[in-house]
């Protein structure tokens, strides 16, 4: 007996899964950043300086001297006290005869000046609404030559003490006055101690 062939199985066509790829996103280009065009710095001019223009400085005027100006000695060499000489010595003696002549001719000047300035400003009357002003700078330059001119009277009478060698002693006491304090006022009389009780005394007088 023939057997009869079995009918052979188709093989069944297994189709191939596909796999679906997941679709790549497509990247984002990344944005370049820009390039800013840095403009040129340009460089800054220097400031001009500014030119300024000095003005001529005006010569200064003299002040007029105050009415006291005389009133005090003016300037003069110090006298050096040597180590062991003797006190109003002929040194010294020389020494503030000079200072007190040369005081004197000051205000001597200052008296002559005065007088020639007043004679000027009468002989041409000023208007009558500066003449109140005039009568009083009048009567305050009275007033200052006056005693500038009991000032000279004493200063000549200390330089006949000197000529007597009376000069240089306290009236009261009899003690050294002391250079620095004739060089300081060369009329004084008095030492410090008892100018100073005087003072006092006026002082205690007055109250």
């Amino acid at each position: 007996m023939v057997s009869k062939k079995k009918p052979a199985t188709k093989a069944k066509k297994t189709t191939p899964k596909v796999t679906a790829k997941a679709k790549a996103s497509p990247k984002k280009a990344t944005a370049k950043p820009k390039t800013v065009a840095k403009k040129a710095l340009t460089a800054k001019k220097p400031a001009a300086k500014k030119t300024v223009v000095k003005k001529p400085v005006s010569p200064a005027k003299a002040k007029p001297k105050s009415p006291n100006t005389h009133f005090e000695v003016s300037e003069f060499t110090p006298y050096k006290i040597k180590r062991g000489e003797e006190y109003m010595n002929e040194a010294q003696r020389v020494h503030f005869k000079n200072i007190l002549l040369n005081w004197r001719n000051e205000l001597m000047e200052e008296v002559d000046r005065t007088v020639h300035h007043m004679q000027d400003e009468a002989a041409n009357p000023p208007d009558p609404a500066d003449r109140a002003t005039l009568e009083e700078e009048f009567s305050i330059e009275l007033r200052t030559r006056d005693r500038e001119r009991r000032l000279i009277k004493k200063i000549d009478s200390t330089i006949e003490q000197i000529a007597k060698d009376d000069y240089g002693f306290c009236n009261s006491c009899g003690v050294e006055i002391g250079i620095r304090r004739l060089e300081a006022r060369p009329t004084a009389n008095k030492c410090i101690d008892c100018k100073t009780l005087d003072e006092i005394k006026e002082k205690q007088l007055g109250a």
